[in-house]
């Protein structure tokens, strides 16, 4: 018999182990970290808007020190005048602050708006009245107000994006809000000093030296909040961007103004219309109406600032929850109320104010002031999620501060110059509804960003979540994958 030989066994084979998808790099946000970024950040739209609040409130002060003696509503318009010339080269700031915070960093430019904006405020506490130099005191009060509009370019753009940037992906609504809380709290420090020396002061003492004590309170309040940004790092966001582009380039990020501009252009326009309906209806609660109270219906100026005070002390207590109320339900909705509750309500409001008694006012301000809130704790998570990382603090800069030169800063000038040329009292309620009308188209274009990472960027998420397998999702830590 032919002999058989034995078959050898077939050799083992490897068992195949399939590569589980590659999962996105995820950031983990740090909430000490995250917190003092918001305190930074919120700190330097206080003093903004502090100075806002004292401009505003001591107005009539102003116009009195700086201008020559005549018609009051002139003094009052070349006040205001004085006030909306810094809005006209907030433009020019916000095209040299944004694009450099993508170059260099959005810590170290939000540190020099800082030193800028504390100069310009403290400068004009020590310009001479118009009776002891003449057209030299107008033209300086000019020059400390356009040194302030130049730095504030790159102060709320770069304010919103370092806190946009540090917060996590489902609570940037809340953490956003507090940057609105710092300016509601800087606008009552400024308006609440304001009212306290109007109370206790004679009106020859405040206009000897008290209008200058507010003006003065901005050198200390500068040099903290210059500590505390120095003390933060760069947002982990831009760090990602700036080591992507050394590894490509061997130099920090640059980004042409050109396609800040051109490629970005239907961003730009959402964000002019979305910035518009924010600012116009922003300063016309909180910069004119005040003025508005004493000037136009000679209402008791103390018991109007109180009522103004009180319509923001509201805010501010509504304000993180309304933040918080965003991330749940979205930006979108939330800022499409305001629109449409300015709209419907700004005449009855008006009109409950022209009224004159103190619970008339105080209704028709805490309408407006509840109704502005919708954009208040909306707005600062809304417009950095508009733009990707690389060009979001410059293309955010400028679409943001043409829009508040244009038609934020020039309210309490054009609604008195309307009032003056028709006579009418209603004009500060059309102009919202304008306002409105175009603030609710920008919003039926824009994409709704709550719970979503930031264009160009990384998930953020918060200690003890992770990302779900391809997705970038967060998911709880010990849940299955």
């Amino acid at each position: 018999m032919p002999s058989v030989s034995p078959v050898a066994p077939a050799a083992p084979v490897a068992p195949v182990r399939l590569r589980p998808p590659a999962r996105p790099e995820v950031t983990v946000t740090d909430p000490a970290l995250v917190k003092r970024a918001v305190k930074a950040a919120a700190l330097g739209n206080a003093m903004e808007w502090f100075d806002f609040g004292v401009y505003s409130y001591i107005a009539v002060t102003l116009g009195k020190v700086f201008f020559p003696s005549g018609n009051p509503t002139a003094q009052l318009l070349s006040t205001f005048g004085a006030f909306a010339a810094a809005f006209l080269v907030r433009p020019l700031g916000g095209m040299v602050f944004g694009p450099l915070g993508d170059r260099i960093g959005r810590q170290k430019v939000l540190a020099l708006t800082m030193i800028m904006m504390a100069a310009g405020t403290f400068a004009i506490g020590l310009i001479p009245s118009y009776a002891t130099i003449g057209v030299g005191a107008p033209l300086l009060l000019l020059a400390a107000r356009l040194v302030q509009g130049f730095s504030t370019g790159g102060e709320y753009a770069g304010a919103s994006t370092f806190i946009a940037e540090y917060a996590p992906d489902k609570k940037r609504g809340f953490f956003g809000s507090w940057l609105e809380f710092g300016t509601l709290a800087g606008y009552i420090g400024g308006a609440g000093l304001v009212t306290l020396m109007t109370a206790f002061l004679s009106t020859e003492d405040l206009l000897a030296w008290g209008w200058r004590v507010p003006f003065l309170i901005a050198g200390p309040m500068g040099v903290i909040g210059l500590y505390l940004r120095l003390r933060l790092e760069e947002t982990p966001a831009f760090a990602a961007e700036l080591e992507k582009a050394s590894k490509k380039e061997k130099d920090r990020p640059k980004v042409a103004l050109r396609t800040m501009l051109a490629g970005q252009w239907r961003a730009l326009l959402l964000c002019v219309g979305l910035v518009l309906v924010f600012n116009v209806t922003d300063y016309m609660l909180l910069s004119y109406m005040p003025s508005y109270l004493t000037s136009e219906l000679k209402y008791d100026e103390t018991h109007g600032l109180l009522v103004v005070l009180g319509v923001m002390a509201l805010m501010m207590i509504v304000q993180p929850f309304a933040g918080a109320l965003t991330d749940r339900v979205g930006r979108r909705p939330v800022i499409a109320a305001g629109c449409a509750g300015f709209l419907a309500l700004s005449v009855p409001a008006i009109l409950l104010i022209r009224q004159g008694s103190l619970l008339a006012v105080a209704l028709g301000m805490g309408a407006l002031g509840l109704l502005l809130v919708c954009f208040t704790s909306a707005m600062p998570a809304a417009l950095p999620a508009l733009f990707p990382t690389k060009v979001r603090y410059g293309s955010l800069s400028i679409g943001f501060n043409i829009s508040v030169s244009l038609f934020g800063g020039t309210t309490p000038l054009v609604v008195t110059a309307l009032i003056g040329a028709t006579g009418n009292m209603m004009m500060p309620a059309y102009y919202m509804m304008a306002a409105a009308v175009i603030g609710g188209v920008a919003v039926w274009f824009m994409s709704e960003s709550a719970g979503l990472p930031l264009p160009g960027s990384a998930p953020a998420v918060e200690p003890g979540t992770r990302p779900d397998a391809g997705t970038g999702t967060p998911r709880a830590a010990g849940t299955d994958a």
